[in-house]
């Protein structure tokens, strides 16, 4: 906020000056966690490569009479190795995610094609406006994928569904998912690299999906549902055409 005076009409007046930085903030957070995911992600796989072939040699080259224990223990080695150099590759996604390449895309025909891979749960589709976008269709499938794949979960606990629709807002086209899950519990890390709430969660998903939305010019909110229990996540992208029917 910046404050400033001036006089019109001969009588002082007070101008008051309001900036929105939180794109800026999450962009220097965003380059902060790619720095870090780079570091941890070259330290970590140059250990853990020699590990994994190590624990392998010595397993081929254990005597037929060496203990299972032994045998156990190295197969368990190399195993957890192998596994930790997938996690670590994962994060190298948020700091190797390229520019979008902008084409148009229709809104519906997207959001189409991403209801119909998840068959988990019932995803009930309301078509909204007929419009389109300029996009990275690939970059934007991937993160409908990820809202509905997390939608799909929480709704498995609860035996509910999810809903997608859009509308449009002020030249934009705003992409609406609620879930019937049990809702969110902790909200503060959702956007944070390496926090998941899922027992085989990499914590990538929700701060991989925003990335992309606000490359595109967009913003990617996700909050507890009013008045029932669930999610809903909000996708806004500026929209480049409208049609007069809908889709």
């Amino acid at each position: 906020m910046r404050r400033g005076t001036f006089r019109q009409g001969g009588r002082p007046h007070l101008l008051l000056v309001l900036n929105d930085v939180g794109a800026v903030l999450r962009e220097q957070e965003r380059q902060a966690w790619q720095q870090v995911i780079r570091v941890l992600s070259h330290e970590v796989n140059n250990s853990l490569a020699p590990i994994k072939s190590i624990a392998e040699s010595l397993t081929q080259g254990t005597a037929a009479d060496a203990s299972d224990d032994l045998r156990s223990g190295l197969a368990v080695i190399a195993s957890r190795s192998e596994a930790l150099r997938r996690f670590m590759s994962s994060y190298a996604k948020l700091a190797r995610l390229p520019r979008p390449t902008l084409t148009p895309l229709e809104v519906g025909q997207l959001i189409e094609r991403a209801a119909r891979l998840e068959t988990r749960v019932p995803i009930a589709v309301t078509p909204g406006p007929a419009a389109r976008i300029h996009g990275d269709a690939d970059q934007l499938e991937q993160v409908l994928i990820n809202v509905l794949q997390n939608g799909a979960d929480a709704s498995a606990e609860t035996g509910g569904g999810v809903r997608v629709t859009w509308r449009l807002e002020r030249g934009n086209v705003a992409v609406v998912v609620e879930d019937d899950g049990p809702g969110l519990a902790d909200t503060a890390n959702l956007f944070v690299p390496f926090f998941t709430t899922k027992p085989e969660g990499s914590g990538i998903g929700l701060v991989l999906s925003r990335q992309i939305v606000e490359a595109h010019g967009g913003t990617f909110t996700l909050a507890n549902r009013r008045g029932a229990k669930g999610c809903v996540v909000t996708l806004v992208v500026p929209v480049v055409d409208v049609a007069r029917s809908d889709v």
